[in-house]
């Protein structure tokens, strides 16, 4: 990925998902491939780990796979910029349960480029970032729509 112009640079995320019993099998990348379609992400590091029920671990490149284990993910393949380090799989792994996969995924949010690179040039820099996990989104939910219950029965 050598065209990377980090001035332009948008926000970058990871994910770790994990599939029990390894049962990765490519059936998310029509869903990634659409958000990379329209423009919304850049995939820029792609990794899948197999961890045997002993707790040995494998660690996979795209290239590594087969079609049916990875399906429209081999696309990706030539633009990958190979930013986890062995320390990074490393320490995924160590959260990978046994008997199950995992993809690690690493993109650009380029959806967010303009806005970073203007913080950038305005001389701001970002000092904090975090992210609700949907859990926890669905348990204020579901317990703001308990309490509105709760009201309507008490009127």
């Amino acid at each position: 990925m050598t065209d990377l112009d980090v001035d332009e640079l948008g926000p970058v995320d990871w994910i770790v998902v994990e599939f029990p019993g390894s049962k990765f099998n490519g059936k998310i990348a029509p869903a990634l491939r659409d958000l990379v379609d329209r423009g919304v992400i850049r995939v820029l590091d792609l990794l899948v780990l197999k961890k045997d029920i002993d707790g040995s671990l494998e660690a996979f490149e795209i290239s590594d796979l087969d079609d049916s284990e990875i399906g429209e993910f081999r696309s990706y393949e030539a633009q990958l910029a190979m930013l986890l380090s062995e320390d990074d799989v490393t320490a995924v792994a160590a959260a990978v349960e046994p008997g199950s996969s995992a993809a690690v995924l690493v993109w650009e949010n380029t959806w967010a480029a303009p806005f970073a690179s203007a913080v950038r040039h305005s001389g701001g820099q970002l000092i904090a970032s975090g992210r609700i996990p949907i859990q926890a989104m669905l348990a204020v939910i579901e317990e703001d729509l308990e309490n509105e219950a709760a009201e309507l029965e008490g009127a």
